[in-house]
């Protein structure tokens, strides 16, 4: 009986786990570009997400990862 609990309550945590991932930006991701950022020319597929992500550098040389919206002229935000 106390394996079967252990076990619903494992699968449940990973249930929940899994359903925030959906929720939560990845490393480096951000909702817009900040002030500053500029586009690159790099563009990836994001192989977790399947989405088009742009990368950006800002003044201290960090990346960030935008999703690529179709049509967004480079530089625009």
């Amino acid at each position: 009986m106390l394996f079967a609990l252990l076990g619903v309550v494992l699968i449940a945590a990973v249930i929940v786990a899994a359903g925030m991932s959906l929720f939560l930006r990845r490393h480096g991701e951000a909702d817009g570009p900040e002030p500053g950022w500029v586009p690159t020319d790099e563009v990836f597929r994001d192989p977790a997400s399947d989405r088009l992500m742009r990368v950006w550098s800002d003044a201290d040389g960090a990346r960030h990862y935008l999703p690529e919206r179709p049509g967004r002229a480079k530089g625009a935000s």
